[in-house]
This record gives structure tokens, sequence and C-alpha cells, in this order.
């Protein structure tokens, strides 16, 4: 059973993809099979997300089906006593403004570009989750209290705690134009007082992942081959920089293309 500090990260991480949270609740009513799993959540991912699942302590096999483990049925029991936070109602958040920049370094990706640090003031805490839909693509994430912004190639990070990072801008002059833009988008959905219609989640599948990676399984990322490194970054245990052949020219397409799908996993 899960007890030490990085055992509880595991659960943790397994309980935070709505997926896993869907297919740990099907079985509480008993067991499942392969097939009625498929039914719920599609083929394509099933077996990565019941290892997860395994792996956290909270699922066994037995017999060609799936069940809950004794720590599985305990934690599903003890989950209703633990309320999520609070979302605000939007009616009551209060406009914001974008403090000065804090930092300006090179990007890691690209050094010919820049990353940059500011800080939004009042903090938006309970309302970040209702401002997803406000921005075309976007990516709310529960665990790490953020909203992820694609906009072209630039990726802008907004934390509950009011911290707002950019990466991939040109220069100063774009970052402020970046962050003027983003202010004046959250406090004119502020002004109206009612939270924008949630938009469908962008979902995406371990095989996109795997099909964009280079095919080489040259193994300098540290991991197997490249269905493992997929597998990690599916996961959140590997950064995409892990990766140096997408640093190469003939790559370029296939590292976009790879930092807009890990936007929204």
């Amino acid at each position: 059973m899960p007890g030490n500090p990085n055992e509880t990260k595991l659960v943790n991480f397994a309980m935070a993809n709505g997926t896993r949270r869907r297919i740990i609740n099907f079985l509480a009513n008993g067991y499942g099979n392969s097939g009625e799993l498929e039914n719920i959540i599609g083929t394509k991912t099933l077996a990565f997300h019941l290892k997860i699942l395994q792996q956290a302590g909270l699922v066994k096999f037995e017999e060609g089906t799936v069940k809950l483990s004794e720590y599985g049925r305990k934690f599903l029991k003890n989950k209703t006593g633990k309320s999520e936070e609070k979302t605000m109602d939007f009616s009551q958040a209060k406009p914001v403004e974008i403090a000065e920049i804090r930092q300006l370094l090179p990007c890691i990706a690209d050094p010919s570009k820049l990353r940059v640090s500011a800080n939004m003031l009042p903090p938006p805490g309970g309302i970040l989750k209702l401002l997803e839909p406000l921005f075309p693509r976007s990516n709310y994430s529960d665990r790490k209290d953020s909203l992820i912004i694609q906009k072209g190639e630039i990726i802008t990070t907004i934390y509950g705690s009011g911290k707002v990072s950019i990466r991939m801008i040109k220069n100063e002059d774009e970052a402020k134009e970046e962050l003027e833009n983003l202010k004046n988008i959250i406090n004119e959905a502020i002004a109206k007082g009612v939270a924008p219609t949630p938009r469908e989640k962008v979902r995406v599948e371990l095989m996109d992942i795997y099909n964009s990676l280079p095919r080489t399984n040259c193994g300098k990322c540290g991991e197997q081959g490249r269905y493992s490194f997929a597998i990690r970054l599916m996961a959140g245990q590997v950064a995409l920089d892990r990766c140096t052949l997408l640093k190469e020219p003939e790559y370029t397409n296939n590292q976009e293309h790879l930092q807009t799908l890990t936007v929204y996993i």
C-alpha cells in the first residue's frame, strides 16, 4: 500500500488524469475485462492507463480481469471525504493587472528566442480553470494548477499563484504586447461576470506522440526506445528536450508538432 512520499506522488499522478478516474469509478462496481474498459476509453491508451494505475497500487489483475486493489477500494471510499478546491464564482472575480516583467532570458528550446516571467495581480486562484475556454488552444492542469495557452509558437503558462511565463518570444516589446492582450481578454470576461462555456478537451493519443518522435531508437534520452520515451512523456515523467535529436534541423517540424501536442497532455 502506498505510504512514502514517492508512492503518494505516484497515486496523485495516477488520479490526476480524467480517463484513469473513469476507470477507477467503473471498477468500483466490481471488476472489468479489457473489452468493457475499451468501450469506455478506447483501445489505444488502455494498456498505458492500466499500467499507471497498477504502478500506483490502485488496481490488480486476476484471471484476465481488472479489479480495484485493497488500497484502491480504500482510496475510493475515503475520496468522498476530500473535497476538491472550490472554484470561485466567476461573477466575484476582480480585474487583473500584469506586473512588470521580472525576467528576460534566452529560451532553452531556441536560444534565438526569449522566455519571460511576470506576475498577475490579484492571483487568479479559483477562476483559473474557468479561463480555459477563452483561448482557442489552451489546457488547464489540475495537477499543476496551471493554464497553458498556445498562440503560434508562443506558449504562455499562467499559474494559480499568479506567476506568468511566456516562451518563444522575439523581444521584450512582443512580450509586453502578449501580456497586455492576455490581461484584456481576461478582464473582458470578468466584466461580463459569466464564465465562458467549457469546451471539449483536446485529446492526445500515445501513438500521436510515438509517431512524431525520431524513428531511431538511439537511446540518447536514456530510454530503451521510442515507445518507452513516448509513454514517459505522456506520463509527465520526462521533458521533451530529453530527445536531443529534435534539436537537429531535419527534425524541426517534429519538434514543433510535439511541442503543440505536449501542451494538451
